[in-house]
């Protein structure tokens, strides 16, 4: 998992509430447990007008360019913004793999579905809680700027704009640390490799009949 800790971009803004897991990636596009190539069809019937199925090139669809990442304005955003309630419905996990595998490191929204939440977190990917009145001011301005960007700083919980203002976001101190180390469940399990191993040492002796060697 990619780690994060600084990250200044391009901010695309998603002015829309309650998107789904299912708008974030069709149920179509979800077969496949690997964890790349979702990227093309992120938000895949917004994006494109025509529907598209599983090996399809994208470069052959019809994109709609009403859609911002069919604008060149966005063009290399890596900062989504959102409004409330983000990422409900299922609790695919490829919603979160199609999000990094479009680019995108972190999203800004008032609030997020739980479980979208803390998949993030497990993908590399930040998710900033704001007030919703911040948002509404980052709205405006992105619309407005064109080349709009923020700069994040994950260890001291900010998001900074052009225009200078500061905000301040939580994050629990377990995630904190996995994002900024780039260590995913498996990878968080695995450092604790020594102290498992001689776990099981002792269980061998004390309990020697638990183990069939």
């Amino acid at each position: 998992m990619q780690a994060f800790t600084l990250h200044d971009g391009l901010v695309m803004p998603l002015d829309r509430a309650n998107v789904d897991t299912d708008a974030l990636i069709p149920k179509q596009f979800i077969k496949s447990i690997e964890r790349t190539g979702f990227g093309p069809n992120l938000f895949d019937e917004w994006r494109y007008l025509d529907r598209g199925e599983p090996g399809q090139d994208p470069s052959e669809r019809r994109p709609d360019p009403a859609f911002p990442m069919n604008q060149a304005r966005y063009t290399g955003a890596s900062i989504l913004l959102a409004r409330e309630n983000f990422g409900c419905g299922s609790s695919r996990e490829h919603a979160v793999w199609a999000l990094e595998n479009a680019g995108f490191r972190a999203v800004v929204a008032p609030t997020f579905a739980d479980i979208f939440y803390g998949n993030c977190f497990k993908n590399g990917v930040l998710p900033i809680t704001l007030d919703a009145a911040c948002i509404d001011e980052m709205f405006r301005r992105v619309t407005v700027r064109p080349g709009w960007r923020a700069s994040i700083d994950l260890m001291a919980q900010t998001l900074t704009t052009p225009e200078g203002d500061v905000f301040e976001f939580r994050v629990d101190a377990h995630r904190k640390r996995a994002l900024s180390e780039g260590l995913d469940d498996i990878a968080l399990t695995l450092a604790e490799a020594p102290h498992i191993r001689a776990y099981e040492q002792r269980r061998r002796v004390s309990e020697p009949w638990l183990f069939q060697d």
